[in-house]
């Protein structure tokens, strides 16, 4: 079954499930994070109750939003290909780390910039080299704590696309300091166009357990990238295992795949081929990507807001004189 939020002509939101005949919207105002926290087997019987109850409404006449509004988004890098590729291009870096290998990594990236599937995308202040990352996310269900793969497969609710827009001239600034990128990433990032639960994609689950879905992207039409979501290095409850690991995960909480590799980013291919492969994304590109069973999202780059960087930090070293922060003592 597949969830969605939209918005209607007259403003007005609401959140449902689709079908052959359009939109169906839940009754009383319930959400699809709502529907999420049920658990897989109670909103699929809700969302057939709702969509036999519940006049459709086309998709054509409404703005699709990002499905779920989620209390945390982590995004993960588990492709070995395009690891090597962004850090070439983003870090001059020339392998993978051995580090990389021992365990999944991830950062936490902004819940509240996501866009909808048909949204545009302001390029970030200050940017000059936008660039796409196809990937899918998973979503969870349910609270774990240091929960095993096994019992991670059970908190997985269902999936949908997510492109990680992201600022790669910004970012190779940041990945310096040692921190992860910030503000490279957290403008806009998309997620749509609705949300499919895990029964519909079991059929296509490999015998190691990676979802065998054909992704790809295009640029104004033409193909960049395509890839199969299994070449994953590990899979979604894995993933869900790690994140939960000495934390708590609940449900809505968002896990990207990280970028797909064979050009799923251009930084990807910037790193492999050289800077002069591809231009870096401009004002009016339109970017589309299409995952197998899960749909295809498409956005156009406008302008962005103005830049209003902070400030360049005032050196402290050598220290300040701490008599102050004595006196301070003293009196306390």
């Amino acid at each position: 079954m597949k969830f969605a939020t939209w918005t209607k002509p007259d403003g007005r939101v609401e959140s449902g499930v689709v079908s052959d005949d359009g939109l169906h919207a839940f009754s009383d105002g319930m959400t699809v994070l709502d529907a999420v926290k049920l658990g897989v087997a109670e909103a699929i019987t809700l969302g057939t109750q709702t969509a036999s109850t519940s006049r459709p409404v086309p998709i054509a006449d409404v703005r699709l939003r990002p499905p779920l509004v989620p209390p945390a988004v982590r995004d993960f890098a588990a492709f070995e290909e395009h690891v090597l590729g962004a850090l070439q291009s983003v870090t001059n870096r020339t392998e993978v780390p051995p580090e990389w290998y021992e365990a999944p990594a991830f950062y936490f990236t902004n819940p509240h910039a996501l866009i909808g599937a048909f949204d545009d995308v302001p390029v970030p202040p200050g940017c000059e080299v936008l660039d796409f990352e196809l990937e899918v996310a998973a979503v969870v269900t349910g609270t774990g704590a240091s929960v095993s793969t096994d019992a991670a497969a059970e908190l997985l609710f269902g999936y949908t696309i997510f492109n990680d827009w992201s600022a790669r001239d910004i970012q190779a600034r940041e990945m310096v300091v040692g921190l992860g990128p910030t503000k490279s990433k957290d403008s806009s990032s998309t997620l749509g166009p609705w949300l499919v639960t895990r029964d519909e994609l079991e059929h296509r689950l490999d015998d190691a357990g990676f979802l065998a879905l054909e992704c790809s992207v295009s640029v104004n039409g033409d193909p960049i990238g395509a890839d199969l979501l299994s070449n994953m290095a590990w899979t979604f409850p894995e993933l869900v295992a790690h994140a939960s690991r000495g934390t708590v995960v609940r449900s809505g909480d968002v896990l990207g795949s990280g970028t797909c590799g064979n050009g799923g980013s251009l930084a990807e291919l910037w790193g492999v081929r050289g800077d002069d492969a591809l231009p870096p994304l401009a004002i009016g590109d339109i970017v589309e990507m299409t995952v197998e069973g899960l749909g295809t999202i498409r956005n156009r780059v406008v302008p962005g807001p103005a830049n209003t960087a902070a400030p360049p930090a005032r050196r402290r070293i050598p220290p300040l004189p701490r008599k102050h922060a004595e006196r301070q003592q003293t009196r306390t």
